[in-house]
């Protein structure tokens, strides 16, 4: 089972994206797990602030690393306590200046048992916690969100679904888009019933029965998605 960690000041806006479909599934199957810690609880200040100014000045506010170093360490105290080892743990900061996220990530990530997921907001994190706290930095693409709450919902579903036994039908994970060795391949189009819908026909080619044209065929489309 593959835990993931998420330290959001946001929290409950994870539970309705996870209480659906096959992330539901796979969380009652106890395929993946989630936890939820709001670095709120951690913090030392007596009003629970998470955040201050920056300094040098600047626009907005940025989210002090108290109250993440203690979230981080508390959950990482509890993992060795459970004989986890470092190696079987990331720690990964979402914010909009990281690395950017690819299906190459999501199969790296898969291999971890524990992902820790810290969530970005405001103008930044303290730049301490890049530094010295986590083991990457990530975005999920070249635009700046509000928060990394998003980010790490889109990193857990794809990354679950590479687990073992989370996906219904495993083939589907070989003939998905972006699963190439190295390159992109996008998936060929797809079609079910009705045969002719206002005068729109599925291609004849995936009508004739003959899967060595129809791989033909899907090879051809994946080759026009990529140009």
């Amino acid at each position: 089972m593959t835990t993931f960690h998420i330290v959001s000041i946001f929290p409950e806006s994870f539970k309705s994206y996870f209480e659906i479909g096959i992330l539901s599934r796979a969380i009652e199957e106890e395929k993946i797990k989630l936890e939820l810690y709001n670095p709120r609880d951690f913090t030392a200040d007596k009003h629970k602030k998470i955040d201050d100014a920056p300094y040098g000045g600047g626009p907005g506010m940025v989210m002090s690393i108290q109250p993440i170093y203690d979230c981080v360490k508390s959950i990482k105290k509890k993992l060795e306590f459970d004989g986890v080892s470092d190696d079987e743990i990331k720690t990964i900061l979402f914010s909009a200046k990281g690395g950017e996220y690819n299906q190459k990530k999501a199969s790296d990530f898969s291999g971890y048992k524990h992902l820790i997921f810290i969530c970005g907001r405001y103008e930044g994190v303290d730049e301490r916690v890049v530094d010295n706290i986590i083991d990457e930095e990530l975005s999920i693409g070249k635009y700046v969100l509000s928060g990394g709450e998003l980010p790490a919902m889109i990193v857990i579903d794809s990354v679950s679904r590479l687990l073992p036994g989370v996906l219904g039908n495993e083939e589907s994970l070989e003939t998905e888009s972006h699963n190439g060795e190295g390159i992109d391949e996008m998936d060929y189009p797809v079609y079910t019933r009705p045969e002719v819908f206002n005068d729109w026909s599925v291609p004849k080619v995936l009508l004739e029965g003959n899967h060595a044209e129809i791989d033909k065929w899907r090879s051809q489309k994946q080759q026009e998605n990529k140009k």
